[in-house]
């Protein structure tokens, strides 16, 4: 039996987070876990008792920790981190543009989407949030997934997260899927952004000496430098040990970035290392760079309920 409808492309991260989902339930009802720690820990559906300790209806509200208390080393930390989460953003903006069939994002939607990242830092910092606000990547990846680039979507999906953070059981429900799962998809929803990168590389002259060079050694310490912050990150403090810890954990903030090193060292070599025409791919990206130029820009970028005319792209 044959359909037309790509049923299966679509839903495919449903299909597989439920039935591997419904494996993890039946082996947990069965005991099949309980022979070992580790699965004992990340494998079981009902883990640390997530779902009978959720409330049924929380609303979160603006000061519930109390007053807030400011400490200058503390701001300098959540500016740098909030660099570190922009440039981590902007390639989930460009794959989801890629993904979606858009035109390459103009830098004056890139910062209208940014301005917005911040105002839900800002919110979500007094209802409680610390850990800040950051582009999805996994939709990015899912959206390469199902080739479903539709605003509505993400406006469907919006509402129902605002409704499985008020109702804490249904939320605490679906937060009980194994670790193993997800670890599972980010593999490949990861590894569909990754490829965006990849892809825009058709547009430099890989021939090029100097490309291999800014290539090889973006990727290389992109990889390497983060991973050694990380393991030696030790007690709250990394392997920078000055007199002053604001600066210590700034540095750590940013190099424990793979993304933000790798783009860092990039652009640094990009601009210092002299290159021949059309060798970076600059003459290409320049097209777009105004988002007038393309009368495709307002079918992609307009905001809607007219809110294009309160934020306007330039």
């Amino acid at each position: 039996m044959t359909s037309k409808k790509p049923i299966c492309d679509r839903f495919v991260v449903l299909f597989s987070v439920s039935i591997a989902w419904t494996c993890a339930g039946i082996l947990t009802w069965s005991g099949a876990y309980n022979k070992s720690t580790d699965t004992l820990n990340t494998c079981r559906t009902d883990h640390s008792g997530l779902i009978h300790g959720a409330p049924w209806i929380y609303v979160p509200y603006p000061f519930q920790w109390g007053t807030p208390t400011f400490d200058v080393g503390e701001v300098i930390t959540m500016i740098v981190a909030s660099f570190v989460s922009s440039i981590e953003s902007t390639g989930s903006f460009s794959a989801s543009a890629r993904y979606g069939s858009a035109t390459p994002v103009p830098p004056s939607v890139l910062s209208r989407g940014i301005g917005w990242l911040g105002v839900g830092t800002f919110i979500g910092g007094m209802c409680g949030n610390v850990t800040g606000f950051a582009a999805s990547i996994e939709n990015s990846g899912a959206l390469a997934l199902t080739r479903v680039g539709s605003r509505r979507v993400i406006q469907i999906s919006a509402a129902f997260m605002i409704f499985f953070s008020v109702f804490g059981k249904f939320g605490a429900f679906f937060a009980s899927i194994p670790l193993p799962i997800f670890s599972a998809l980010y593999c490949i929803l990861l590894g569909c952004v990754s490829s965006v990168g990849l892809g825009h590389l058709q547009f430099c002259n890989l021939n090029s000496f100097r490309t291999k060079i800014i290539l090889g050694l973006s990727f290389s310490l992109g990889l390497s430098l983060p991973q050694f912050f990380r393991e030696h990150w030790v007690s709250n403090h990394g392997p920078m040990h000055t007199h002053a810890k604001w600066f210590d954990n700034m540095v750590s903030v940013v190099l424990m970035s793979h993304a933000s090193v790798a783009v860092m060292i990039a652009v640094i070599l990009d601009c210092t290392i002299t290159h021949g025409k059309n060798e970076n791919g600059k003459e290409w990206w320049e097209k777009f760079a105004v988002y007038g130029k393309d009368v495709r820009s307002d079918e992609f970028y307009k905001l809607p309920w007219k809110l294009n005319k309160l934020f306007p792209a330039l």
